[in-house]
């Protein structure tokens, strides 16, 4: 998916010249609040709302903040944690087994000089293809953010402790999993966890990614973070399905 491509120009200048507040994201936030607004065009109207905060400099080091919740929402996380079926993909039909193929085949060519391994390549693009799609997040996005928070090392921790590609705070394997932060620096498990808490908090700011991606950091309604990720989504991990697999 391409971060800019569902808005036509008028558009994205309309979103991007009002989307002056960075607390909130200015008028991209209150189209991001729409019902009206279809998810998919939602989610470039918040990427709009990045750009117009200004260039992205280097993303502020953070973290994911503890936050009390519900024993409803603490147990429905921990079921997605818990969940142990294999990481397998499941095809409706062969055009849409042919386009992740292709996807997969386009993301290792960009990955190989950070994972030069193409066995742990694979291995990586399609968990991150599995949990992206489990959570219902644009694995293109994804990308950026791991980009941003480890540079795709699996063993990175930050000044604040958090771990792994997805740089997960080690208080979640706590509050919805085993208790065991060693598992942060797992594959899957780090990928499921961040993909689950990113879902969480998206769900929690009604959808609004801006505002989403800045809880993630620990730096919830400022630009940085939000604009470094969507740079990397849309200079290194932007991406269109060729006509014949496009679904």
């Amino acid at each position: 998916m391409q971060p800019h491509s569902l808005l036509p120009s008028c558009a994205a200048k309309h979103a991007a010249d009002h989307a002056a507040d960075p607390a909130v994201g200015g008028a991209a936030d209150s189209l991001l609040r729409s019902p009206a607004v279809p998810a998919r065009r939602r989610l470039v109207i918040a990427t709009l709302g990045f750009a117009a905060l200004g260039l992205p400099g280097r993303a502020r080091a953070g973290a994911q903040q503890y936050e009390p919740m519900a024993a409803a929402v603490r147990n429905a996380l921990a079921a997605q944690i818990a969940d142990s079926r294999p990481p397998v993909r499941e095809f409706k039909d062969p055009e849409a087994r042919g386009a992740f193929v292709e996807w997969l085949s386009a993301m290792s060519g960009r990955l190989k000089r950070r994972k030069p391994e193409d066995q742990a390549r694979v291995e990586f693009l399609r968990t991150l293809d599995y949990e992206c799609a489990r959570a219902g997040l644009d694995r293109q996005m994804v990308l950026g953010l791991i980009q941003v928070e480890s540079n795709f090392r699996k063993y990175a921790i930050s000044h604040a402790g958090a771990r792994g590609y997805m740089q997960v705070m080690p208080f979640w394997t706590k509050v919805i999993g085993d208790g065991d932060p060693r598992r942060l620096f797992d594959l899957r498990s780090n990928l499921r966890y961040g993909c689950v808490i990113l879902r969480h908090y998206l769900d929690l700011e009604n959808g609004n990614l801006f505002m989403a991606l800045g809880r993630y950091n620990g730096s919830r309604g400022r630009p940085e973070y939000p604009n470094a990720v969507l740079a990397a989504w849309r200079t290194h991990w932007s991406y269109e399905a060729s006509q014949q697999t496009r679904a």
